[in-house]
């Protein structure tokens, strides 16, 4: 169990949260949460790089120039890797990179990441409750008020995020928003802060903390 600082929009300090959730043990923490982080990257990859051989590159048919007499060297197409315009060796093909991992597996994986980064977790209480229009400056002077570094990488989870809060996030660079029920080890770990709604807490709560 982990407790985390509890904070009003306005930046006051409104008590502690809980979080108990069950993680990996401390020798297979490591290597569990990087084959996640591997499994998530190689899954995101399209795998569409196509390059064409020989056989598949237009023309060539025909024998550039005769075999003998001219001092140079034989070609039979022109079409052969040697030359501009001809086919790729052992060039990338339409492939799958995949990488599989049990479901079990992924979820130990996230609680891990999840309760290693409890030192930089902010939970909040009633998220932009006057927000009713986009407004990025809002989102940027609380951040600030939450004492949230300048230029620190933010993750922001809330249990159903609205359109004005999407839109109101939407043009920082460095605030990504997701929902709670959508984590993901790569986010976690690459944040510098993660921001959590009291609601996005609970939510993560029940859907994970039943494992």
């Amino acid at each position: 169990m982990v407790n985390c600082v509890v904070r009003d929009w306005q930046g006051k300090e409104a008590g502690e949260a809980s979080l108990d959730l069950k993680v990996a043990k401390k020798s297979t923490a490591a290597a569990l949460v990087h084959r996640a982080v591997v499994r998530q990257l190689a899954n995101a990859r399209q795998g569409t790089a196509c390059t064409l051989t020989r056989a598949e590159v237009r023309g060539g048919g025909r024998k550039p120039y005769k075999q003998k007499g001219t001092g140079r060297a034989r070609q039979g197409s022109i079409r052969t890797p040697l030359r501009p315009g001809g086919g790729v060796i052992f060039g990338p093909k339409p492939r799958s990179y995949t990488v599989a991992m049990n479901r079990k597996e992924r979820r130990l994986a996230l609680r891990t990441a999840l309760i290693s980064r409890a030192s930089d977790i902010l939970v909040v209480k009633g998220f932009a409750p006057d927000l009713e229009v986009p407004r990025t400056k809002e989102i940027v002077a609380a951040l600030e008020r939450w004492e949230v570094p300048a230029g620190s990488k933010v993750l922001l989870v809330l249990d159903a995020p609205t359109d004005v809060v999407r839109r109101s996030v939407r043009n920082l660079e460095k605030v990504k928003l997701i929902a709670a029920d959508q984590l993901n080890v790569f986010d976690l770990l690459h944040a510098n802060v993660l921001v959590l709604s009291e609601e996005a807490l609970a939510k993560i709560q029940e859907i994970y903390g039943d494992d």
